[in-house]
């Protein structure tokens, strides 16, 4: 019994000692590609004849803070709803109701085969006008939602077509009913495989959220814009639009990995 619990405890001071090694490790290299990115854009950058004066827009510094905030909320609100928008016409592409599946292939063909700016600007003018909608930034969410609703309908549709069709035979055999064939067998596979790309669908989101500039929405990019018009300062103000995008999506690409990495354990 004593040699026992020595072995067990030598083993688990060797484990600690691995997982202490690899975060050396990862750490050592991190820092090492982080220095090897510094070193080349300072000498891409100082190669230029670009003078930088971050000066000029730090009196802008709120235009940057209320930009960054608004498509955050912007994003927020349309990521909710598109996911819902995503799952019913889904269900809509393989729905009994022949009305209801023609008109989500169409509503998703639409979308897919037309460009963001155009929906914008047709939903904006258009329908919201004709519909009393004045409040430009709940017509923004609505734009991004229905635009984003039809990719995530195709990745929730082709995750739930992998899924082989002898599964879906053995939950009816076994008495589930449709809907626990779906809940218990069908989507915990299918939910494996949506992950990653939607993931890229809603980082996409984000950065989609800077075309609502042309109907007025003062997003973070608009926002930037109007400090460059007033500073001609391009570089200083694209330079913390992008850092600032590049904070909205990394979380989302991270979260994704851990959930991937939560499945797979």
């Amino acid at each position: 019994m004593h040699i026992k619990f020595k072995d067990f405890f030598i083993q688990k001071i060797r484990y600690k000692e691995d997982v202490n090694t690899k975060k050396l490790v990862y750490i050592f290299n991190f820092l090492l590609l982080f220095a090897i990115i510094g070193v080349f854009s300072y000498f891409m950058f100082i190669g230029t004849d670009y003078n930088f004066n971050w000066g000029s827009i730090y009196d802008y510094r709120q235009k940057f803070i209320d930009g960054f905030f608004t498509t955050f909320y912007i994003s927020f609100f349309a990521l909710i709803l598109s996911f819902f928008i995503g799952l019913f016409f889904a269900y809509g592409q393989n729905s009994k109701i022949i009305l209801l599946r023609f008109f989500s292939r169409f509503y998703i063909e639409i979308i897919r085969g037309t460009p963001l700016l155009v929906q914008i600007l047709i939903f904006f003018y258009v329908i919201a006008a004709n519909l009393g909608l004045d409040n430009r930034y709940v017509a923004g969410v609505l734009i991004l939602s229905i635009f984003s609703g039809a990719y995530i309908s195709e990745i929730v549709r082709a995750a739930i077509f992998s899924i082989p069709k002898e599964q879906y035979e053995t939950g009816l055999s076994l008495g589930f009913t449709i809907f626990q064939t779906y809940r218990y067998i069908i989507f915990p596979q299918a939910y494996k495989r949506i992950i990653p790309p939607l993931t890229g669908q809603f980082a996409s989101i984000i950065k989609d959220s800077s075309l609502l500039s042309i109907i007025s929405v003062n997003e973070f990019t608009m926002n930037a814009q109007e400090v460059n018009s007033y500073t001609f300062s391009t570089l200083e103000s694209y330079i913390p639009l992008a850092l600032g995008y590049l904070l909205l999506t990394y979380p989302i690409s991270l979260w994704s990995r851990k959930l991937e990495k939560k499945m797979k354990d």
